[in-house]
């Protein structure tokens, strides 16, 4: 009888499909705050979006590959682990600057060009809109967006470390 090895059927793929479908719904809320919700990203926000940016993409890939390349997706699942796992890191940080347990960085406003005359600088205060990283514009069971960000991105670390786990220990005939 024949059987075919389909990726679905994969554990491994199972998890890569886990971490995909979270990393993808947190972007998508991510971006439906923005857009849909009037909530204007901060600096440190824009940058804990860089991991959902580079791995949903990698995670399709992995997946896509994990039945022919299983070495090869398992390098993938793994570089989308770290790379979520420092996500995580950047939303402990992030929550620990609203939190006030440390300061954030300089940059973390709206930067503006630099007025050329006085109705330059009247003009640009009035539709100027700073966006400060060290207050949260959001929060759920007193965790703000960082935060969540950083739970959902260690999840999706451990998701993404499994399947690669997976996929390094399955077998290619």
């Amino acid at each position: 009888m024949l059987t075919l090895d389909l990726p679905h059927h994969s554990t491994s793929y199972r998890y890569g499909g886990l971490a995909f479908f979270l990393a993808v719904a947190v972007i998508l809320a991510a971006l439906g705050f923005e857009h849909l919700g009037g909530y204007a990203p901060c600096p440190l926000c824009l940058m804990q979006r860089y991991a959902y940016y580079a791995g949903i993409p990698l995670l399709f890939v992995a997946m896509a590959l994990v039945a022919e390349m299983p070495r090869l997706a398992a390098f993938i699942f793994l570089a989308v682990a770290l790379a979520f796992l420092a996500n995580a890191g950047l939303g402990v940080y992030h929550a620990g600057v609203e939190w006030k347990f440390w300061p954030g960085p300089d940059t973390c406003g709206t930067a503006q060009a630099l007025p050329t005359s006085s109705t330059d600088l009247l003009s640009g205060l009035a539709q100027a809109h700073v966006v400060r990283c060290d207050a949260p514009a959001w929060t759920l069971a007193g965790l703000s967006m960082a935060a969540w960000n950083a739970i959902a991105s260690l999840a999706i670390a451990v998701l993404a470390l499994k399947a690669a786990l997976l996929a390094a220990a399955a077998r290619t005939d």
